[in-house]
């Protein structure tokens, strides 16, 4: 039935006064949006496993609710799609698509595609031209097996369909990269560049489409001389952008730069509505608006903080609820009923054998010719073949323009969707490079300082400035103040790479990700304040400070900071807690980032190659940093607590590089059992049932306890001998450990605390095993001194010594040897 579409209200009255919300322009957007979004949320998780891009759910969503599949029932589509809301939703999904193109130009740097070399242009020159040239053969193919292709002029139908068949997705395969933690490899460095390059040939290319495309197959083509106005009103277009606009937005830049106080609103309202002025000038030229739209975003200064402010109004409502609309009404308009016959059906594989032929071909050859090996050659072939974005703008404006028919079109998008689906696994399982760890010693304090010329190699990790004083604190206090012996410092910043666009500009901006990449600090220059921050301590200090960021998945993060651990011959890692603690006006408040990192915390302490210590940070150093040097004048008052165990021999290693520091009072409180005869010593047994979550775990190693107490006593002895009349010795009777600990953490004597993890504890900590845990990854000595609402003042780090045999850890239960004797089934795993 035909509505006249100036009939449609905008709301209904309610379906009290009898009417159907579904019947009105408004409530049916409002449940197209969600059904859309449920859906395509639905799919993104489940092609979550198979490492998809979330375009994939997004298209394959509109394709479930669309003609396809569940549009084949003629009253869902009739009520949930009808024809007179296509306008409607399109225009909705078209302002998203405005804004989202001015993110991508926001986030382009044209001079770092200046600064990618020649390897990168020829490669994309190669993976354009290919198949470009290639989509002359499939345009004479369709406009002849097609119906009605050949209505429209071969000239326009050919553009069309080269620009579809060459274009590399730039953010699609920034993800994938991102996600496969290749971006630092050769391999990844060279996509980036190439497919940015590659983004702005498809630009001119799609400008070019669209003004050769006229009215397609309807109404009468148009003189020549049309086209060639268009293309010369889109150049004074973008000269005019970058001659007049670019220089009025670096002077908006400036006034809104961190030197001020806020950025003004009317700065970024009114840039908002110059995205929308663009993208009008460059409709009313002819050119799509979002042509304009992108160009603008070209003119903001980049990496500033006017830019961030930007992204940061804009990019989640985009790009998480507006976007995903564009995607799916192209499924909704893609009918694979369309494709009938085993002749439509072989178009389809002609045309993605075509288009993978043309790119993996093109772009493996001049690889090649390149020097770039075999197996890294043809997986940059796979990589540049991703599609995305660009593809389903040309492939919708060509069908709104007439030049692609129904049948057209759906195979183009079905194309589209199958070379960026394959993808991912495609370069698993050609290309993955090496990830374990090598067959180096592994390290740890004990074993590295044996020779005080040793050069120490410390890995500290941090989530953002508020961890640097903190960090610089106990860096300070390690470092040694003998000229022979060296601290290398490797400061690794930790960033989520989310589902946002702009976290995957970061990664490209810093060519950090993967496997990190180690900045040497050559020149150039840091916007990072972090990276700032710990060079100037390196310089003022005798520091070797090497500064580098990971931007991975927090699932991942692990997986980096263990790489540049062992890769690096690390000593130490040092991982700050997801909790933060500050005094304000006697109160504590507690920051905490979040389980996710909690969960990064956890990863490493399980597989880090070295050593590992976990900073629990309650304003370390009360906000004053130490300088470096002999004549620092902050005086940092260190504990350590020592009850017995291997992690306690590494925390005691650590408090002895501390002693050597000038500036660091160094005291050690020893725990002692009060009867040394006392016939229940306990034993722990594992009980792999009880809940990780809230109990401690322990080393199912079987270890001797007699050679556990010799090596504590040779390591006091030692300590006493190598550091007598610089440290403080105290001894301790057990009696309550816990209320004993409580008390040293609540005195305020000491700025930190320093203990072991406790995986082979002592008899002492063993009878904690069951004790209700809050952070069972701190072992129980430093769970309860990073315990919330106990009044503890004094910062926590918390060491777990590497040791390959303590590896496997599990939930505990306590278990005296008399109960052992009587049961002579029981086998115990750690005897303590």
């Amino acid at each position: 039935m035909a509505v006249n579409i100036t009939s449609i209200k905008t709301s209904s009255n309610g379906v009290w006064e009898g009417d159907n919300p579904l019947d009105y322009a408004f409530p049916l957007l409002i449940v197209q949006t969600t059904l859309i979004l449920i859906v395509s949320r639905f799919l993104a998780f489940l092609f979550k496993p198979l490492r998809q891009p979330k375009v994939i759910a997004e298209i394959v969503g509109g394709i479930l609710l669309g003609p396809s599949a569940f549009g084949r029932n003629q009253e869902y589509m009739h009520r949930i799609f009808p024809k007179w809301s296509t306008p409607i939703l399109e225009s909705v999904a078209s302002i998203g698509l405005l804004f989202f193109l001015f993110l991508v130009g926001l986030e382009l740097d044209l001079n770092s595609i200046r600064r990618s070399g020649k390897r990168a242009f020829v490669i994309a020159a190669a993976g354009i031209s290919l198949p470009f040239i290639l989509g002359i053969g499939i345009a004479y193919v369709f406009r002849k097996a097609i119906d009605g292709a050949d209505k429209v002029g071969y000239f326009q139908y050919l553009v069309f369909m080269g620009v579809a068949l060459s274009i590399t997705a730039f953010p699609v395969l920034a993800r994938i990269l991102a996600e496969l933690k290749l971006l630092t490899t050769r391999v990844g460095e060279t996509a980036m560049a190439a497919a940015a390059f590659n983004d702005v040939a498809a630009w001119i290319l799609l400008a070019l489409a669209i003004a050769l495309a006229g009215n397609g197959s309807d109404g009468p083509h148009k003189s020549p001389l049309i086209s060639i106005w268009v293309l010369l009103s889109g150049a004074a277009f973008v000269a005019f952008m970058m001659v007049a606009i670019k220089p009025a937005m670096n002077w908006v830049a400036r006034r809104c730069s961190p030197e001020h106080d806020t950025v003004d609103e009317a700065y970024i309202c009114l840039t908002l509505a110059g995205v929308l002025v663009a993208g009008f000038m460059t409709d009313l030229i002819g050119i799509h608006a979002i042509f304009g739209a992108f160009v603008f975003g070209l003119t903001i200064p980049k990496g500033g903080d006017f830019a961030e402010k930007l992204i940061e109004r804009i990019e989640d409502f985009v790009t998480g609820l507006l976007l995903p609309l564009y995607f799916a009404s192209s499924g909704l308009k893609t009918d694979v009923a369309k494709i009938k016959g085993s002749k439509a059906w072989g178009l389809l594989v002609l045309v993605i054998s075509t288009a993978c032929a043309g790119k993996i071909i093109g772009t493996f050859i001049v690889a090649m010719m390149c020097m770039i090996p075999a197996r890294e050659s043809i997986t940059l072939g796979v990589l540049m073949n991703t599609k995305g974005l660009v593809e389903l703008i040309v492939l919708n404006i060509g069908k709104e323009k007439k030049v692609l028919n129904d049948e057209a079109f759906a195979i183009l998008v079905l194309m589209a969707l199958f070379t960026t689906f394959i993808t991912t696994p495609t370069v698993m399982a050609i290309y993955k490079p090496a990830r374990g760890f090598s067959a180096r010693a592994h390290r740890r304090l004990q074993s590295s300082s044996d020779n005080i010329k040793d050069e120490l190699r410390v890995l500290a990790c941090v989530h953002g400035p508020g961890n640097i004083t903190s960090l610089i604190n106990l860096i300070e206090s390690t470092r040694s103040t003998n000229k022979a012996s060296q601290l290398k410092l490797y400061i690794m910043h930790l960033v989520e790479l989310t589902e946002r666009s702009s976290s995957i500009i970061m990664v490209q901006r810093l060519r950090k990700n993967g496997f990190p990449f180690i900045n040497r600090l050559r020149g150039g220059r840091f916007h990072d304040r972090v990276a700032v921050t710990f060079q100037a301590y390196g310089q003022l200090g005798r520091v070797n400070v090497r500064p580098t960021t990971a931007i991975s998945p927090l699932p991942t993060m692990h997986e980096d900071i263990c790489h540049v651990a062992d890769d690096k011959s690390v000593t130490m890692i040092i991982l700050p807690f997801h909790k933060q603690w500050r005094r304000i006006n006697d109160h504590e408040e507690v920051e905490n980032v979040g389980h996710g990192w909690r969960g990064v915390n956890q990863r490493v302490l399980k597989e880090a190659p070295c050593s590992v210590a976990v900073l629990v940070d309650r304003g370390y150093g009360g906000g004053a940093q130490m300088t470096p040097g002999p004549m620092s004048s902050v005086v940092q008052k260190v504990c350590i607590i020592f009850f017995g165990g291997s992690d306690d021999r590494e925390a005691l290693e650590l408090g002895g590089r501390m002693a050597e520091h000038p500036a660091v009072n160094v005291t050690v409180i020893r725990f002692v059992k009060k009867n040394q005869m006392d016939g229940s010593d306990l034993m722990l047994r594992p009980s792999p049932n009880k809940c990780r979550e809230n109990s401690y775990s322990f080393t199912t190693a079987i270890t001797n306890p007699q050679t556990e107490k010799e090596q504590d006593e040779g390591a006091v002895a030692e300590f006493k001998t190598r550091w007598e009349g610089m440290v403080e010795l105290i001894e301790k009777t057990e009696s309550n450990i816990v209320e004993q600990v409580l008390i040293i953490g609540k005195s305020g004597d000491y700025d930190l605390i320093v203990v072991g993890k406790g995986r082979c504890p002592s008899t002492m900590v063993a009878s904690l095993a069951e004790r209700h845990a809050e952070h069972p990854e701190l072992g129980p000595i430093g769970d309860v001194l990073a315990s919330s609402g106990q009044g503890i003042v004094s910062s926590v780090l918390v060491i777990q010594q590497h040791d390959m045999a303590h590896s496997e850890e599990l939930p505990a239960s306590k278990i005296t040897r008399g109960e052992v004797n009587n049961k002579k089934d029981a086998e115990p795993s750690s005897l303590v």
